[in-house]
Order: structure tokens, then sequence, then C-alpha cells
């Protein structure tokens, strides 16, 4: 009796198994069916020549646009930073988002096995519609010659994406069928000063207020702008005959400048502000604003980077100086010690000469026999 019970629980314990086994593979399945997985090859020519940051031209993988944008000098960090961008995803429903897992990938052109991957997972929406990697490879790396990254200034950058839709997307998707697809640019923010070489976002949105029935901008944006546009009533004009989302991205555009311009002091600006609101007025500028009021004050900011690294190059030479006279001081002490170290040998030299009768060193010492 023992021994059949012994039986059915073995059996029992087997067919869980079994089960659970087959469960999760039909999972896997229905999961692998509901994932789009396809490559994008981005090859970019004069690497060397680029600035602060480059998108590649928009793609389609799982009936979404996606981009793949670089900082080749980094995000304010010394390693190329790279990001997957949901390019069209301001420009969707509200609630709109899109889970994908993708693969970020450096080719190698000497040696394909030490090719460059990172791996990641992303809910994509309106608030983050970027993801990806601040510190993907040291520069140092790519930029040696030896390590077959970059071959006559070339690099070729992969992004493998598989998109899974979720239940809610077909709705969302139907209703975003006949949108228009236009590139956006993404807010570059400030990196810690110890970044983590694992994925983050480059965008990062504040509360969105209403701004003249004209969109929705960051309530931090919003009190500048209502003071630019009193002043300057052809901002607005200039996008009356354009899409509100088209509007909303324009003075997003032009509230960053601001913002900037107004938050920042001199003393805080370095090397990475500099590109920061470079890249900012090279996006603003793509919006066909009449920009001639502003444009003294940005090139003024800009501007400023020469006289810091004038003033640096002055008070370096002014330290070079301090440390001559500094030195030329040393010397004139030193200097006159000696000298009177001289004056009291010279003095000892006299008394010593004084009743001291010469002999002659060659003679006899006297004594004869």
């Amino acid at each position: 009796m023992i021994g059949v019970h012994i039986c059915i629980l073995i059996f029992t314990v087997l067919y869980y198994c079994w089960f659970r086994s087959w469960l999760t593979l039909e999972m896997e399945n229905q999961r692998r069916s509901d994932e789009t997985a396809e490559t994008f090859t981005w090859t970019i020519k004069n690497f060397s020549k680029l600035r602060n940051k480059l998108f590649s031209e928009i793609f389609f993988i799982g009936g979404h646009p996606w981009r793949v944008f670089i900082f080749p000098k980094g995000n304010n960090v010394d390693y190329l930073s790279i990001y997957l961008d949901a390019g069209d995803s301001a420009n969707l429903p509200y609630g709109w988002s899109r889970f994908a897992k993708f693969k970020l990938s450096l080719i190698n052109k000497v040696n394909s096995k030490m090719t460059k991957t990172k791996e990641t997972e992303h809910e994509f929406n309106a608030r983050e519609n970027d993801w990806g990697f601040t510190a993907f490879m040291p520069l140092n790396e790519i930029r040696d010659p030896s390590k077959g990254f970059i071959v006559d200034d070339t690099c070729i950058i992969e992004a493998e994406i598989f998109v899974t839709k979720r239940e809610h997307e077909n709705q969302v998707d139907q209703a975003a069928k006949n949108a228009t697809v236009t590139p956006v640019s993404t807010q570059v923010n400030a990196v810690p000063d110890n970044p983590s070489p694992k994925e983050t976002s480059s965008t990062s949105l504040g509360e969105l207020v209403d701004f003249r029935g004209l969109g929705k901008i960051e309530r931090a944006f919003v009190p500048l702008l209502e003071e630019v546009c009193s002043r300057h009533p052809s901002l607005i004009k200039c996008q009356q005959n354009r899409s509100c989302r088209f509007t909303e991205w324009a003075f997003t555009a032009l509230g960053r400048v601001l913002h900037f311009l107004k938050t920042k002091k001199v003393r805080d600006m370095n090397d990475a502000l500099f590109m920061h609101l470079q890249a900012l007025w090279e996006e603003l500028e793509t919006f066909k604003f009449d920009l001639t009021w502003l444009e003294p004050h940005v090139q003024s900011a800009l501007g400023i980077k020469s006289y810091m690294e004038r003033a640096a190059e002055v008070k370096k030479m002014k330290e070079n100086v301090a440390v001559r006279e500094m030195e030329i001081k040393r010397l004139k002490a030193k200097m006159a010690a000696a000298e009177i170290d001289l004056e009291i040998a010279k003095r000892d030299l006299v008394k010593a000469e004084e009743g001291f009768e010469e002999r002659d060193l060659d003679g006899d010492l006297g004594y004869k026999a």
C-alpha cells in the first residue's frame, strides 16, 4: 500500500515538472511570437571631426520609428555615449509607451570577436524617449588605431531591437498610423560626478503646463517664454501655421536656451556646459525663429570660453613670473650671503698675513754638519 502511494507521489511530481516545463516553453514561444527583432547598421564617417552629438537616420522596427544617437566625445565623460531614441514618441497619443529590449554594438573591423556589445531594456514613453549607455566604451580605446574600432576614420554601430507589443498598444498604434514622423532633438543633461556604466536616459522633463494654448511646455520655461513673446510677437506669429506638436518642440527648444542663460553663472561654465549650450542653440536654430535679438546673448555666453581660456593663460603667466621673481630673490639672498662670507674671508686673510714671514720652502732646514 505504501509502495502504491510512493508511486503515485513520484508520478505526480514528474507530471508537475513536465507540465511546468511545457508551460514555460509555451510562454516563451508566445513571447517570441510577439517580438520583432531586427538590426539597424549605422556607418559613421569622419569620426574624428564630429562635434557634440550626432543622430542616425530614422529606421522602422516593429512598425515604429527609431534612431540611434551618439556623443562622439562623451556625454560629459571620457567614454563614447550611445543611446536608442524612440524617434516619434512625442507625436503619439497620451499614454503611449513601448517596451523594447535592445543591443547596441560598436563593430570591430579587425576582429569581429572583439566587437563591443551592451544589452538592456526600457519602457519608452514621452517622458523617457531615449535610453542607452553614457559610458559605453573608453574613448582612448576607441581612438587607438591598433584596436580596430575606427578604420579610415570610420566606425560602425549596430542596434538590434526586440520589440514587444503590449495589449493596449494595438489601439494606440491604430490612432497613430497617420502621425507625421519628425526627428526630435533630445535634451542633454549633466552626468553625475561618478557616472555609472549602466544604462541611463539622456532626457529629463519637468512638469508640463499649457502655454498660451500652443501646447504643453515645461513649467520652468513658461515665465521666460511669456516675457520674450511679449517683447517679440513674431515668435508666436511664425509658428501659427505649424502643427501643435511642432510648436511644442519649438518653444521647448527656445525655453531650454532661455532657462540655460537665466540660471547659469559665469563661474559655473566649463567645457561640458559650453558644449551643452552650443547643442541647444543649434537645435533652436532649426525651428526658424527670428533670433536676432537672442543671438548676441548666446554668442556672448559662448565667447566666455575664449575669455576664460585667455584668463587662465594670463593667470598661468602671472604665476610663472611670480615663480621667477621668487627665484631671483632667492639667488640675490644667496649672493648677498656669499659676498658677506667673502668679506669675512678677506679680513681673516689680512690678520693671518700680519707678522707672517715668508720662507724659502726649497731651502735647507738649517742643519749643517
